[in-house]
């Protein structure tokens, strides 16, 4: 019996001894197959940051005197706080739909050049960015109508501020439309040209400020546009004898001003030639057309002008 109890002492401790390390090894984790990854290393690279674009300008930019001013004011950042839309907020919602993610901001006052907003704001965005869009007061130089002296010269001091802080920045410039007022009415400086004329002109005033400044890449033909949409019988050419049955009128009340129509134009071009993106990729259903009140058919219209416009350029290099 006494030799029995010891038998049966001598196992249980052996039990005890093996207990922890049976426990240990079925706390451990499980070993993985060769080129198989924890659940920690199969976690979603994080998201790259959004590509920030900048534009610059005046009621032109903003979408003064139509429903594009304050459109979805929200999804972009108004660097004044004043709640603009505009041009920009179009812009944005054209990259949504087509998978694009940038940061959009503006700053903007209406009926100043560039040179104002070097001179007065250029606190608020002496930064980094990876696209800036600056377009110029619509007569290029109020005491002196079609100069684009002061044009050049404030271009280049834009664009060295920018340069300075991120010096692969792409910086455009918005060539923009023909103002009616200012070709059909005896005070306007284009007066008794051809529509086209103003729009022309401005687009050769951009061409002589990015010949200055080498740092500039390239030259949105809004205005041109413009002309190939009232060229083609999209647009009527003349709001002051009324518009034509199934033509578009590109300009607002005052025909100063774009319409809702002109302002998509603007942002259409805008698109295309900073994402190299067919305009028409967005379709004849895009949604700020629909909710700005313009119709499958003239958006369609309208995308077809931008991509055709901006084919022309490309062609042309």
């Amino acid at each position: 019996m006494k030799h029995g109890s010891g038998i049966w002492l001598l196992i249980g401790c052996a039990g005890l001894a093996v207990a922890p390390a049976v426990t240990a090894k079925e706390s451990a984790p499980a070993p993985t197959a060769a080129g198989a990854t924890s659940p920690a290393s199969q976690a979603p690279a994080p998201k790259a940051a959004p590509r920030t674009i900048l534009f610059i300008g005046n009621s032109f930019t903003q979408g003064a005197h139509s429903a594009a001013r304050n459109w979805h004011a929200d999804t972009v950042t108004d660097l004044n706080g004043a709640g603009f839309g505009g041009v920009p907020a179009l812009f944005k919602a054209f990259c949504e739909q087509m998978g694009l993610d940038y940061a959009v901001s503006l700053e903007t006052q209406g009926g100043k050049s560039l040179g104002f907003h070097y001179d007065e704001r250029r606190a608020l965005f002496d930064k980094p960015w990876d696209v800036v869009v600056l377009q110029e007061y619509s007569v290029l130089d109020r005491a002196r109508p079609g100069d684009p002296a002061a044009y050049v010269r404030d271009v280049g001091r834009m664009a060295a501020l920018f340069e300075k802080r991120n010096p692969a920045v792409d910086i455009r410039l918005a060539a923009t439309w023909t103002r009616a007022d200012q070709t059909y009415t005896p005070k306007g400086h284009w007066y008794g040209k051809p529509v086209s004329a103003m729009a022309d002109d401005l687009r050769a005033a951009a061409e002589q400020a990015r010949a200055a400044n080498p740092g500039v890449r390239g030259i949105l033909p809004v205005g041109e546009a413009w002309n190939r949409a009232m060229a083609t019988g999209v647009a009527d050419p003349d709001p002051y004898d009324g518009i034509a049955y199934g033509q578009l009128d590109l300009w607002t009340y005052d025909h100063y001003h774009a319409s809702v129509a002109g302002y998509y134009l603007s942002a259409l071009v805008t698109f295309g030639a900073i994402t190299g993106i067919d305009p028409t990729g967005l379709g004849a259903h895009e949604k700020s057309a629909d909710a700005l009140g313009l119709s499958d058919a003239q958006a369609a219209a309208l995308q077809t002008v931008a991509r055709d416009e901006l084919a022309r350029l490309k062609t042309a290099r």
